[in-house]
């Protein structure tokens, strides 16, 4: 049956070698693990049950959730093959679940980084540094999203109250606080821009020839000058908004309050941050206590 299988992926699905190797590197797997339980077993007698226990086995050996995911993937594969051929009765795999993949915590600068790049005394005082430096500063004290912050209008930005309208996910929109420092830094961007670039756009970010600024562009220049301070490999917009989640929570804000800030509909979202603090006071731990 495996052959048949191999055969099929091979000449009528036209799949690559590697991929037939791999299927094949799964189902010989399974079928030595029902084997050993039971010489007597066969695949046509194999049932949901046992492709459980074969997975809850693969756990207990260490593998990672997107390889049992990948063996139960070839599983199920091979006994929709078997099935449309009259190879077996039943599909066993068909209802089997495999196990979540573990989120990655999301990376984060550390403040010090920040704090070092965000120096004045860095950046000339051009249209493109000037805005660089003001949009970096922007997603580290608000933490919105990247297109958020391209959709932008002057009218969104209220130097007066302190406060940005932002329309985020699903054009949800939300009111997101800031201090004096950005505001500052806002309007000599302001200041800036209306002196040097000819205005083709209500944006707020407007490029050297006065058009909105676009997503590709602010990832750029927030890659280009994150590497000035960090060897990170992810040095994304996404990042400082990670930066300003894990910066709130270490420096006391509630959860809610920061949900309620990086506009998440459930505070499960958020609280992928508080793993982040927790590793973070874990390094603090191990590298302060004399016995840690």
């Amino acid at each position: 049956m495996i052959a048949s299988f191999l055969s099929y992926l091979r000449y009528e699905r036209n799949r690559s070698e590697l991929t037939v190797q791999r299927y094949a590197k799964s189902l010989k797997n399974f079928e030595a693990y029902f084997k050993s339980q039971d010489a007597a077993l066969d695949w046509k007698v194999v049932d949901a049950d046992m492709i459980r226990n074969w997975a809850e086995s693969l756990m207990d050996n260490g593998h990672k959730a997107a390889s049992i995911n990948a063996d139960l993937a070839a599983l199920r594969t091979f006994f929709r093959f078997a099935l449309s051929r009259g190879l077996v009765d039943k599909d066993p795999a068909y209802l089997v679940t495999g196990p979540k993949k573990e989120k990655p915590l999301p990376q984060f600068v550390k403040e010090g980084e920040l704090d070092e790049l965000l120096d004045k005394e860095q950046w000339g005082d051009n249209y493109k540094d000037v805005r660089a430096r003001t949009i970096i500063l922007l997603f580290y004290e608000t933490g919105i999203r990247r297109s958020e912050l391209v959709g932008l209008d002057d009218k969104d930005v209220d130097l007066s109250m302190k406060q940005l309208k932002v329309t985020g996910k699903r054009s949800k929109q939300r009111i997101v606080p800031f201090g004096d420092e950005l505001a500052e830094e806002l309007q000599h961007y302001r200041e800036v821009r209306d002196e040097q670039v000819a205005r083709q756009s209500d944006a707020f970010f407007l490029t050297e020839k006065g058009d909105r600024l676009t997503a590709g562009v602010v990832y750029g220049e927030v890659r280009k000058h994150l590497s000035r301070v960090t060897a990170m490999k992810k040095r994304s917009p996404h990042v400082l908004r990670h930066s300003f989640a894990t910066a709130m929570l270490n420096h006391g804000a509630g959860l809610e309050s920061v949900k309620k800030l990086l506009g998440h509909e459930s505070l499960e979202t958020t609280e992928i941050y508080t793993h982040t603090t927790f590793e973070q006071l874990q390094r603090v731990y191990k590298d302060a206590h004399p016995r840690g």
